[in-house]
């Protein structure tokens, strides 16, 4: 069996004859640690995610939605007293209190969920 950088003579005839050229990739599996110590935590620090607070879920059946107008109210899952979920990527990145600045919400962190993702 031929490995990834070999090419065999027919592929060869079929990418001459069309002008396709095969790319040559390097050997990823000669110095596995290489790319992983290049590639520091440093240059994630600019990529941006959406993150939001989640005051709580429900679950509707696709009628009722229809149903929604103006002045409709919607009894979410959690209770005045509880905390907001801050959220980034479906995980829960942290928990707080709504809080008004400026005329604006705004979320003031309680407690960091440091708890890792299982992979």
């Amino acid at each position: 069996m031929a490995n990834a950088t070999e090419v065999t003579p027919e592929v060869e005839s079929a990418a001459t004859e069309v002008g396709v050229k095969v790319p040559e990739y390097p050997d990823m599996r000669a110095n596995p640690g290489s790319l992983h110590a290049a590639a520091s935590m440093e240059s994630f620090y600019d990529v941006t995610v959406p993150v939001w607070a989640e005051l709580g879920r429900i679950e509707l059946p696709i009628g009722e939605l229809l149903k929604f107008g103006e002045g409709t109210v919607v009894r979410l899952s959690r209770s005045v007293s509880d905390s907001v979920d801050l959220v980034a990527q479906g995980t829960v990145l942290a928990r707080g209190e709504v809080v008004v600045i400026d005329d604006c919400f705004a979320v003031r962190i309680k407690e960091v969920n440091t708890a890792r993702r299982a992979s």
